[in-house]
């Protein structure tokens, strides 16, 4: 028997995690398919007319997701929201991560405004990756004041940092930066289980990686910086986002489109 579950109108907001970047599909709107559209594919099946919106945006920290997404969210009348933010406010130097968790908490308050779930998204330990290993303890401080938020607020956390799984380099995209089909997949699970829904995905097992010589490591490392990582920071530098011309994938529910 089919278990069913109490939403029937999700709407997703955040940044490229939530766009889906590094999970590609061409016939999915956007081009990018993603964890928050897997999960509102398991949705749609327990829930009989059921809606979803992705207004996520790549590139955005969270003032522009306060200020650009939360309200149109909220028009839509959800009673599932899920948001991912601050990411990219926290691995910019000289951010705070109690002052970014301060603004979050904010958000979250204004997102449950109307009494709708809010699933709220901690940081991964990006202990391996090597942009982002330098700010691990900022997002882990950003983490438990995360978890004060939720607590605050009656919001469920996806966590993150306790998904083990995504120390595995098959999780992530060959930027380094965002996750891989394979990682989407997983953290779909992971959200799933955090709503208490009953599913069927199963979690992929991935072969090992075949081992490289140091010599071969170190060349698909330096291809990675010329391809990625310097434009990277050229755009930090710029302060240029790389969604600075892109809208919104899912901007509204079909049933509201049609009406």
């Amino acid at each position: 028997m089919v278990q069913l579950h109490p939403w029937s109108r999700y709407v997703a907001i955040g940044d490229s995690f939530t766009e889906g970047i590094g999970d590609p599909e061409p016939q999915s709107p956007g081009g990018h398919r993603g964890w928050a559209d897997r999960v509102a594919e398991v949705l749609a099946e327990r829930t009989e007319g059921f809606a979803y919106a992705n207004l996520a945006i790549r590139g955005r920290l969270l003032k522009q997701i306060r200020d650009e997404q939360a309200e149109p969210a909220l028009a839509l009348r959800p009673d599932l929201i899920s948001v991912s933010a601050g990411g990219n406010d926290i691995i910019r130097p000289g951010t705070d991560p109690d002052e970014v968790a301060s603004r979050f908490d904010e958000l979250i308050g204004l997102l449950r405004r109307d009494g709708a779930t809010v699933v709220m998204f901690n940081g991964p330990d990006i202990g391996m990756t090597p942009v982002l290993r330098r700010v691990r303890g900022k997002v882990a401080i950003y983490n438990e004041n995360l978890r004060t938020v939720a607590k605050r607020h009656d919001a469920i956390v996806a966590d993150m940092w306790s998904l083990r799984q995504l120390a595995n380099p098959q999780m992530w995209d060959a930027d380094r930066l965002h996750f891989s089909p394979l990682g989407h997949h997983t953290i779909a699970i992971m959200v799933l289980e955090a709503l208490g829904v009953e599913h069927e995905l199963e979690p992929l097992h991935p072969e090992p990686l075949p081992s490289r010589s140091w010599r071969a490591a170190r060349v698909d490392d330096i291809g990675w910086a010329r391809e990625y990582l310097v434009p990277w920071v050229v755009r930090r530098i710029r302060h240029q986002s790389s969604g600075d011309r892109v809208k919104p994938k899912r901007p509204s529910f079909p049933s509201l489109d049609d009406s």
